[in-house]
């Protein structure tokens, strides 16, 4: 340990998901030296063990590859506490997710004829990011088909899994009444298997795509269980990373810095990181660090296909379009959960909508909602789960609020503004309207945050008094802070986020680099 944390590295990483393990990447591929520090244990490419409901112990939950403590926040008045599937493991909160990473569309990130940005913000247009996307989508090995609709057509190897019939049925039905389906752009590769088996299908994540192969140049090292409290900076640079391991404290020294805890952890850890140089909180000096926060909305539909009786294989392999933007509405993908629903989700729908309807008192009832879902089971089988992801938009008084008691607590305030009930309405139309043909029903009342999108908290952009970071992703202030995560986005976005961090730590990666060559080359011609 002492010979990682007594030299000076090229740059640290804080943070090891889809943006912490790009940029590590990317830097030392380029021939600089790279430290990753990751605050939960390194628990290998295999899925984490699933944790019991509700279960809030730290270590329990740190242990699995969880954030230690559940998320703490105030949603519209009311205080809630929840599992937010936010990570804490080498790979962060990819190794939970599903491994669907698609690019948004061009009018995300820049206005288009007929197709005007609500609110711009992205100071790196579509086609500067265009060869990051490329590059982003060769290191995850993203395979799947083109989207019918798309104007700007790309290619993708073929997906490396085959169609289940039922999926292909659907797919031919959903054609037929106008949709276009294609198959979901998956991060997945073929790996051999180390006992001589036939290769296995693996997911690629923060790890797998970004720090194994990081670690593999011989130039990177990774420090895990490790705990970054501060970021220490004086009015002009960071000097130094505060940090807790097995309950002793270190101190991390480099060149450059990249903060990628991802956008409740980053502007979390900033804030706490007040000093007589930034009393607000690092980058603070116009009180934006932590604010215009966004998440998705997901609408969850259970579909009924003409194949409901058989056991029907559930996988992520279906995605559409159709309804990302309609009518001067900004609403997002549709894509296929890989996951059926039988006789308890039918149940847990049906109770809902009673708890909400005029005939919630009478409880009776509510325990009669039994029969009517076995009925329902029984006479149409199980359900394919789509989810229908619904962009979000920034507002300055969505934000995180750092817990001044419990380092290690996410805390933040939501309020669901009026146009977002309003286009969350119309897009749970549009989707009765596009399955209409089929026998469909919502498994959701409320609206529905997915907790593991959380974006927008330290936004960049050109102007330093309405953003955190230049459009380099440097922080205002600061030249040697960079962030690589979903903390830089202006707009969610109708798409998982994903691969839009990877191509953006990519290019931040690549700008760090440029910079610091005149070192590299240093460095080479005294035979280093």
């Amino acid at each position: 340990m002492d010979d990682l944390t007594s030299r000076e590295w090229d740059a640290i990483v804080i943070g090891t998901g889809v943006g912490g393990g790009s940029v590590g990447r990317s830097l030392a591929e380029a021939g600089l030296s790279v430290l990753f520090v990751e605050k939960g244990p390194d628990l290998g490419d295999e899925p984490p063990m699933a944790l019991e409901i509700g279960d809030s112990d730290p270590a329990h939950r740190l242990a699995r590859g969880a954030w230690p403590r559940l998320l703490e926040f105030e949603l519209d008045g009311r205080q809630i506490e929840t599992d937010g599937m936010v990570g804490a493991a080498v790979g962060g909160t990819s190794i939970y997710y599903a491994a669907t990473l698609e690019r948004p569309e061009r009018h995300d990130l820049e206005p288009v004829e007929g197709r005007p940005h609500p609110t711009g913000g992205w100071v790196v247009g579509h086609d500067a990011f265009r060869p990051w996307f490329e590059a982003a989508e060769r290191n995850f090995h993203i395979n799947g088909e083109i989207d019918p609709l798309a104007s700007e057509r790309g290619e993708l190897p073929p997906p490396l899994e085959p169609l289940p019939a039922s999926d292909a049925a659907l797919i031919a039905d959903l054609r037929r009444t106008g949709m276009h389906p294609y198959r979901t752009h998956m991060a997945t590769r073929l790996a051999p298997a180390s006992d001589g088996a036939a290769p296995q299908v693996q997911k690629m994540h923060g790890r797998s795509a970004g720090v194994t192969p990081a670690l593999k140049t011989g130039r990177a090292a990774l420090i895990d269980r490790c705990t970054v409290t501060r970021i220490e900076a004086d009015g002009r640079a960071v000097t130094g990373l505060t940090c807790l391991r097995d309950g002793q404290s270190l101190t991390l020294r480099a060149r450059r810095y990249v903060l990628s805890a991802g956008g409740l952890g980053s502007p979390t850890l900033m804030l706490r990181s007040a000093s007589e140089y930034w009393p607000g909180g690092l980058g603070n000096r116009h009180d934006l660090v932590g604010r215009n926060l966004m998440f998705h909305l997901s609408e969850i539909l259970a579909l009924w296909t003409r194949d409901a009786h058989r056991d029907l294989t559930a996988m992520r392999s279906i995605s559409m379009r159709d309804l990302y933007y309609m009518h001067g509405q900004r609403f997002g993908t549709v894509q296929s959960m890989g996951l059926t629903a039988g006789y308890g989700e039918i149940l847990y729908a049906m109770q809902k909508r009673f708890d909400l309807s005029s005939l919630r008192r009478v409880r009776m009832l509510r325990h009669g909602l039994r029969i009517p879902a076995v009925v329902a089971t029984r006479a149409m089988g199980k359900a394919k789960l789509f989810v229908g992801v619904l962009e979000d938009l920034p507002y300055s008084h969505n934000r995180v609020l750092p817990d001044p008691d419990d380092g290690e607590r996410l805390r933040f305030h939501y309020h669901i503004a009026d146009e977002l009930h309003q286009r969350r309405a119309a897009f749970r139309a549009a989707l009765r309207r596009a399955f209409q043909p089929h026998r469909a029903m919502f498994t959701t009342t409320a609206p529905e945050l997915n907790f593991a999108h959380p974006c927008g908290t330290l936004r960049f952009g050109k102007d330093e008094k309405a953003s955190v970071l230049d459009a380099d992703c440097r922080v205002h202030g600061l030249e040697n802070l960079y962030v690589a995560d979903s903390s830089f986005m202006p707009t969610s976005n109708g798409v998982n986020p994903s691969l839009t961090i990877a191509a953006n730590a990519l290019r931040v990666g690549a700008r760090i680099a440029a910079e610091m060559q005149p070192r590299l080359a240093a460095v080479s011609s005294l035979g280093y």
